[in-house]
């Protein structure tokens, strides 16, 4: 992989054909530029540096100054983590037209290998089994990928038969649905995203759709009821399956394991007699005394239940609201495989997440363009992209140890090139897939340490692409020009700060764990990988500077005392530059990747915000979970919208509507800067103050004020169910009110 680069760098930026499946190229003069940029860039800080420790030997307010050192520490290590992304970035290009099945001859270009995809739910409330089976109905259409070697694996870790109902009702709408893309051409393979298209209407579209809303009905009445009552259960078989698995004391966190062949290629056809992909629905045995693991014990249980049953040599996993978007992804992804260069270390190919449904200015920056677009394109010119959970083509063999040693399994069905030779529904099958399956399988062993995807932290995605490049492992990021997968994303603030707020306590626990990638990454991937890692990994400490600079400037403005250089100062320029060149920097990379004014502003906002809130928040529950305090613990992101929701978010309106924590800190920030920029103007309008002393203070104070109009929006103007309650208000109030009063007491008592 660093070969292709390299020869791309030394053809001066031409593309390098690898393999004739796909290219590489790399822009030298971006190159260049990037890390001339970074040099000067350190210069200024090691300057600011100077500066600070000039102020602390002589300042009598020794707690500010040492504050601000902190902050910009902090500011400058995240700031050369960044810069890791932008040493070696490179782009690729697939060519999966020269590997696509000719179906009119049904003859194949090359020797397909087999496709296991393994898609995650754990809850049917917060995520509709209805989008769930969407998705699988979108890769279960791969239709120029031959069908028989496609399996789909629904994990339910919710252990619902609402989720099992659904499946059953798809299973019979994919008899249709299959072969009415496969004849039709069809580019969505989602029901749900072709039927909301502007697809193209005769009677053949019309009785599909007609099949699709008779089958959304009976899902969505189900889930309305809360059980699957006799009047919808069709045969005896799926009479069998519902009392056999949910009898008395059976709940979601004690229950045997639950298997459940769905469609079995080579026996169940289409329509037209075209042969169908297998369908299983798995829900992993689960005990109140045995660990849970949350997502990577489940992607585990897939593993295993997947190898004894079909042991496909690539796997896909998927979020469950992650639709497929294009049919030739599986041959994009092949296109790398199938690189004999490539192929002995290569161990995933990563897809960027994409979304539906953001809004023109993406309000809560849900688009994350860092994680998912442009930091990925930097990794791919060093040893390849993390693994974000969704997706991403995974080489079995990668989970069974490193490129150069092997994991032996328990037993020998789980090797990564055993054959299975037997039909799914064959009874010693099924009786060895219940017991891979069973929630004490794993105990003394080494699966989630060196088998398997990893625990030991709540972003498992982000920790077991980690591990296996730490391994050795490498990895390719795969951005085609039409999206390969699309999802839904959470349209309320509340739901995104959660969601971040879980992330960021996974993300310390491998900070700070003995993988650390300051520690055992640098010894094992390189500084500059391992910066790349740590990056992501200390991301919540933004929430240190982040909070101090939202309040000690202001809060020092409001007390009369300058803390930072006049305008007439020649180090005022250093912050002058420092402030634009991250800024600038940060713009042009985002509006580079197809970026918006309106997105980048709205993502260096929903960067402060979270800072104040998520990463924060996540902070101090990393710190209690560490000191034996009870915390929450994994919560599933709600998928469910509402419509009025829905609606404001669409207009560009944020969403809080909900007392919490978080928002206190943000409304708290919010009242202080405005009150702190406001006094100032008044001061130096009747002479009390100069500008030339306050200003970099004033700047700070109004660049919070500019972003937060949203919240003093929400806490003033608005009547909707979806503004500031009014004890946040009230509270965040008070306690603007008591920090001015203590800051005060504090400067006077030094």
């Amino acid at each position: 992989m660093e070969t292709a680069a390299a020869a791309a760098a030394a053809a001066g930026g031409s593309t390098v054909d690898a393999g004739g499946l796909h290219s590489v190229e790399v822009k030298p003069l971006q190159l260049i530029l990037n890390r001339a940029f970074a040099l000067i860039y350190l210069f200024a800080i090691l300057a600011l540096f100077y500066n600070h420790t000039q102020k602390i030997l002589n300042s009598t307010n020794t707690l500010i100054s040492f504050s601000i050192l902190i902050s910009d520490l902090i500011l400058a290590f995240m700031w050369s983590t960044t810069q890791s992304f932008r040493m070696r970035p490179l782009t690729r290009k697939q060519c999966p037209e020269k590997i696509i099945k000719n179906f009119s001859t049904n003859e194949e270009i090359i020797n397909f290998p087999a496709l296991d995809v393994f898609i995650c739910t754990a809850d049917p409330y917060k995520e509709p089994p209805l989008n769930v089976v969407n998705t699988a109905l979108s890769v279960m259409a791969y239709d120029y990928y031959p069908i028989e070697k496609i399996s789909v694996y629904v994990s339910d870790d919710g252990g619902s038969e609402l989720t099992l109902f659904a499946f059953m009702e798809a299973a019979k709408f994919a008899v249709y649905w299959l072969p009415f893309c496969r004849e039709n051409r069809i580019i969505e393979r989602c029901p749900d995203a072709y039927f909301t298209s502007n697809y193209k209407e005769n009677s053949e579209t019309l009785k599909i759709k007609l099949m699709y809303e008779s089958m959304k009905t009976r899902i969505e009445k189900v889930i309305e009821r809360g059980k699957v009552e006799e009047d919808y259960i069709n045969n005896v078989e799926e009479l069998h399956a519902f009392t056999k698995f949910w009898a008395a004391g059976f709940t979601r966190h004690n229950h045997p394991s639950i298997i459940q062949i769905l469609l079995e290629s080579g026996k169940d056809k289409d329509i037209t007699g075209y042969g169908m992909p297998n369908l299983i629905y798995l829900s992993r045995e689960k005990s109140k005394s045995s660990p849970h693991h949350f997502k990577a014990g489940a992607l585990n249980a897939l593993l295993r239940v997947s190898g004894i049953m079909t042991n496909a040599p690539i796997i896909l996993t998927l979020d469950c609201d992650m639709y497929s978007n294009d049919p030739s992804t599986p041959q994009r992804a092949l296109c790398y495989f199938l690189d004999q260069t490539l192929r002995p270390t290569l161990a995933y190919v990563q897809f960027p997440q994409r979304f539906h449904g953001l809004n023109e200015a993406d309000i809560y920056a849900s688009e994350i363009k860092g994680l998912f677009h442009t930091n990925p394109v930097g990794m791919d010119g060093l040893s390849g992209p993390n693994y974000v959970g969704t997706g991403c083509f995974f080489r079995r063999r990668a989970l069974f140890g490193s490129p150069f040693s092997f994991e032996q399994p328990e037993i020998a069905e789980l090797f990564p090139d055993y054959v299975v030779n037997k039909p799914i529904q064959a009874q010693e099958i099924l009786e060895r897939a219940h017991y891979v399956a069973s929630c004490n399988y794993e105990t003394q062993s080494n699966w989630g340490s060196k088998m398997g995807f990893r625990y030991g932290s709540l972003v498992e995605d982000y920790y077991t692409g980690y591990r296996l490049q730490c391994e050795g492992w490498k990895s390719v990021f795969c951005n085609p020009k039409r999206p390969a997968f699309l999802g839904d994303i959470p349209i309320s603030l509340y739901d995104v700060v959660s969601q971040n707020k879980r992330w960021s306590v996974g993300l310390l626990e491998v900070a700070f764990s003995k993988y650390s990638p300051l520690t055992f990454g640098v010894r094992s991937m390189g500084l500059i990988m391992a910066h790349c890692y740590a990056h992501y990994a200390f991301w919540p400490i933004w929430s240190i500077p982040i909070t101090l600079y939202a309040f000690i400037p202001q809060l020092t403005l409001l007390n009369g005392v300058t803390i930072f250089p006049k305008v007439s100062d020649s180090w005022f320029y250093l912050y002058v530059f420092l402030f634009l060149g991250a800024y600038g920097q940060d713009c042009l990379v985002f509006m580079s990747f197809e970026g918006t004014w309106k997105r980048w502003w709205n993502d260096q906002r929903m960067w402060m915000i979270r800072g104040l809130s998520s990463y924060l928040f996540g902070t101090i529950e990393y710190l209690t979970k560490h000191l034996g305090i009870s915390t929450q613990g994994f919560n599933v992101t709600s998928k469910v919208v509402d419509n009025d929701q829905g609606k404001r978010y669409h207009q560009g309106i944020f969403e809080f509507g909900v007392v919490s924590p978080m928002f206190v800190t943000l409304a708290t920030a919010s009242i202080i800067n405005l009150v702190a920029f406001l006094k100032s103007i008044a001061q130096i309008f009747k002479g009390d103050q100069h500008l030339d002393e306050l200003f970099i203070q004033m700047f700070i104070a109004g660049f919070v004020v500019i972003n937060c109009l949203p919240i003093y929006e929400a806490m003033v103007l608005r009547g909707d169910k979806g503004r500031m309650p009014t004890r946040v208000t009230i509270f965040s109030t008070f306690l603007a009110g008591t920090l001015y009063v203590t800051f005060a007491f504090l400067l006077k008592s030094v």
